[in-house]
This record gives C-alpha cells, structure tokens and sequence, in this order.
C-alpha cells in the first residue's frame, strides 16, 4: 500500500526555443543548462512498503510519463537538467531509490524491491497509464527488472550504458573501498571533492557543480554523502535478466562508457536482434554529465519512433 506526501516545489516556465545553444553566464554555463534547471520539480514522497521513497516530477500530471531511474550511489538530481525536456509532452517523474538521495533507508536493498519503488512512483506522480522507464548503468539493472518482472506494467523500458558485468560497475567499486561514509567540515569541500564512479575523465563542470550539491547532506558529525553505504549487495547477472524482459526496450551505448561494440553485439542477441541500440557519439559512461543533449536527442528520437509505430497499430 502506498501513500503520498507532497513537499515544496514549483513547476517553472517551458524551456524556451530562442534561448538553446545562447552563452550569457561569465562561467560559460550556456543558457540551455540555466533554463532547464531553472524549470524547477515537484518534490514528494510515497510510502513503499514501509519507506518514504522521495521523487522529482515535471510536467502536467495525467498525461502519459517517464519515470528516470538514476545509478548507484547517485539521486534524482541527476535528471534535473534532462527531464524538462520532456515536460512539455509527458509527466517525467524521478526517483530517488530507497538507500539513495532522499528517500529512506531500509535494512537490505535488491532490484525487485527497487523494481517496486519504480512503479510506485509512477502511479503516486501522477502518469497516465503504463510509463516509460528509463535506467542509467545500475539504473538500467533496476530497469530491466522492471521489465522482466513487470514488463505488463509498462509501456517500454531504456537502458542507458549497463554493461554485462557481473555486478553494477559503481556497486563493485564502492563496496571495495568502503562500508561507512566519511564526514567533511563543510558543503563546499564536499562539492569540490565530488567524483563518479566509475571514474569518467570529461563532465561539463556545471553540471558537476549541480549534481554535487544534489548529492551531500547535513548531519550532527558533518557533512557527508546522501546514499547509504549498505546499499551494495550481490546482484542478478544482466545477461540473465535481458532474455526475461517482457516488453519493448531501447539500449543506449555511450561511445566512450562501459559497453564496447562486441558488448554490444552481446546484448543485441540477449535482447533477441529485436531492440533498437543507439550510441552515443563522444559520451563517456555518464552521459548526462558530458552530452547530455546528445542523451536527450537519442531519447526523443527513440520515444518518437515508438509513437509513430503506436499510430501504426
């Protein structure tokens, strides 16, 4: 049983036209960025299955949706300069997984659970019908379960850069080096010690800038990072979960990331020669932090595509 609780938030002005690709800030922020973020979220919460799972949404309520999935170790914020992109269409919802950003904790993590939380959020903001999931590198594990567990549920699934690794890349990486957080005297230290994982030489320093301050929080011993350092676990293999999915999907290869062309290949026969893999020309693993217009120029063009074979039946 689920239950909503609505935060503070205002639904700012459409993304306007004029105004993409225009420089004005002296720190180069080009005005695209500035507009997209000034197009601020709704904020909520919904109770899923005993923790408040926290969500960003765009757009007008009751129109069919996005929901954005985000990567280990990272939080809806990640979204916040790609989703209004979508906003004038569709209801773009965000999640914050249960361990991540600003939703609860909980005493163990999977991706069934996980899976859940996805379609909870959905319904609690506000999309009309089946959504769309969209999941970025340990998003897109998230993601697939969705459709291999619950493919009925929703209307197609987009999986950004998850390689067949055994385990989610950031998950692998973080639970070597740590199981408890560190604490930093102040929110700026934080920010400019900010790093992916995986590590990713190129980010548009904005956009870094922004995802950071997304990412740190408060606390009596100082400041430190938002997610919960238990959220790492032994995962189901992807290439066990890609033959399962029960629904249309897209996978999108970020050139320089973590799926190379014979990866690529593999996917393709998992997913049965029957799903569209776009890449992403110059792209590292993350690549709303160095192309994201190229992520959300993909992104349209694949939902588009769907829209037109829709129309079609």
């Amino acid at each position: 049983m689920t239950s909503v609780v609505t935060r503070s938030g205002t639904v700012g002005r459409p993304l306007p036209r004029a105004t993409i690709g225009r420089v004005t800030d002296p720190d180069d922020t080009p005005q695209w960025f500035l507009d997209a973020v000034a197009r601020r979220p709704e904020h909520a919460d919904v109770d899923v299955e005993g923790a408040a799972v926290h969500y960003r949404a765009w757009g007008q309520a009751g129109r069919p949706g996005l929901v954005l999935v985000h990567g280990g170790a990272a939080n809806s914020g990640w979204w916040d300069h790609v989703a209004p992109f979508f906003a004038d269409r569709y209801r773009v919802v965000a999640v914050d997984l249960s361990g991540h950003g600003d939703s609860g904790r909980r005493p163990a993590y999977d991706l069934e659970q996980w899976a859940r939380e996805v379609l909870a959020v959905g319904i609690a903001g506000g999309i009309a019908g089946p959504p769309l999931v969209v999941g970025h590198s340990m998003g897109g594990w998230v993601t697939t379960t969705v459709g291999a567990r619950h493919g009925e549920d929703v209307d197609g699934i987009v999986i950004v850069d998850s390689p067949l690794n055994e385990q989610p890349p950031e998950e692998e990486r973080l639970r070597r080096s740590t199981r408890e957080h560190r604490y930093y005297p102040d929110r700026e230290t934080m920010v400019r010690r900010y790093r992916t994982t995986p590590a990713q030489d190129v980010m548009l320093p904005y956009v870094r800038r922004h995802i950071a301050e997304q990412s740190v929080r408060e606390t009596p011993q100082g400041w430190t990072w938002k997610f919960d350092p238990s959220i790492f676990a032994e995962r189901e293999l992807l290439r066990d979960l890609l033959p399962e999915v029960k629904c249309r999907a897209g996978f999108l290869r970020s050139e320089f990331g973590l799926v190379p062309p014979t990866m690529a290949g593999e996917i393709d026969a998992l997913l049965g020669h029957r799903v569209p893999i776009i890449d992403l020309p110059a792209s590292g693993h993350h690549p709303m932090l160095d192309q994201p217009l190229c992520l959300v120029t993909a992104l349209r063009a694949l939902l588009g595509q769907w829209a037109v074979d829709d129309a079609d039946l």
